[in-house]
């Protein structure tokens, strides 16, 4: 329960303040700023990462909980309370966003600006690095060492700067179903979903080639 609970928690602190900060630029005129954005949600997942580490691995991403599973790092039967515990910090994030800010339409929801597959494709390949860098920092199925925060809240800061104007650069279906959920905003709502986790499970195999089998196996325990 504890590692749940964290999990929640975790989740809950990163779309409040990420999807928050979009909410707050759009209400504000962009006084918050697109970078704003972009290093609101690096800094949150670099605090949380740091803060949950130990107890649960800080996942807060059901794309990451997939990508330890297909990894072999994780738990099967782990696997379900982990997602649904995220799902449920990110609704609570955003219908406390909802309750703040009633007449904000999308809660900081994701949505392409151009073409779908262009997203699609585009969601696929930062969720790739995202997984790609976690497993190569990562010791099992928790972010260890002083450098895993940094590495990681890097990545999602880096790729929220670059892709956020096209994609929105989700990285994370939990942090996308939660806003869409809550505003019943649920057009392309699927691309956030497919590809996130396609890019998550695609990671997997390149990880481990990069690494090799010695390492590989240093890092699942």
């Amino acid at each position: 329960m504890r590692r749940l609970l964290a999990e929640m928690m975790g989740t809950f602190a990163l779309v409040f303040a990420g999807t928050g900060a979009i909410v707050i630029n759009d209400i504000t005129h962009g006084t918050v700023t697109h970078v704003g954005i972009a290093l609101t949600f690096g800094l949150i997942v670099l605090a949380m990462v740091y803060a949950l580490r130990d107890v649960s691995g800080a996942h807060l991403n059901p794309a990451v909980t997939l990508g330890f599973w297909a990894a072999r790092r994780f738990h099967t039967s782990d696997v379900v309370a982990y997602l649904l515990s995220q799902c449920a910090g990110a609704i609570a994030a955003s219908l406390a966003l909802h309750l703040l800010f009633p007449a904000h339409p999308t809660l900081g929801a994701t949505q392409p600006s151009g073409p779908v597959v262009q997203s699609l494709v585009l969601e696929s390949m930062l969720t790739f690095l995202l997984m790609f860098v976690i497993l190569n920092v990562s010791t099992g199925a928790k972010e260890k060492g002083i450098t895993a925060g940094i590495a990681v809240g890097a990545v999602v800061g880096l790729e929220a700067l670059f892709a956020g104007p096209i994609s929105g650069a989700s990285m994370n279906p939990a942090r996308s179903f939660a806003p869409a959920l809550i505003s019943m905003n649920f057009n392309n709502l699927w691309i956030y979903l497919v590809g996130t986790c396609l890019g998550a499970l695609i990671a997997v195999p390149a990880s481990r080639g990069v690494l090799g089998k010695h390492r590989w196996i240093e890092s699942e325990s």
